[in-house]
């Protein structure tokens, strides 16, 4: 089965930016709406941002403008650059197709604090 290896979180002051990263074993190109979630302590496991094999992007209203998904088909990699981070963005970062897979990878912790 494909797994997914989400990396590139860590602490970051508010303003502040980060690159995730996430590799899937197997072919991406097949699936063709990959996307990235975030679960906060105590919330529900949100959708943030899509992308389809066409490079067709929506974003959640929270991240639009400070978000970008993108990924490269070639390097079965899926990446979500974050820039003017804020403390509302603090979450475990998830990716996975859309809709997702049963089962999901370990995440990366993304932490905004000053």
């Amino acid at each position: 089965q494909v797994q997914l290896v989400e990396s590139g979180g860590g602490l970051v002051q508010p303003g502040g930016s980060l690159r995730l990263s996430c590799l899937v074993s197997g072919s991406i190109s097949s699936i063709y709406v990959m996307g990235w979630y975030r679960q906060a302590p105590g919330k529900q496991r949100e959708l943030v941002a899509v992308i389809t094999n066409g490079n067709k992007t929506t974003y959640v209203d929270s991240v639009k403008g400070r978000f970008t998904i993108s990924r490269d088909n070639a390097k079965n990699t899926v990446y979500l650059q974050m820039n003017n981070l804020n403390p509302e963005d603090m979450a475990v970062y998830y990716c996975n197709a859309f809709p997702a897979l049963s089962y999901w990878g370990q995440g990366t912790q993304v932490t905004v604090s000053s």
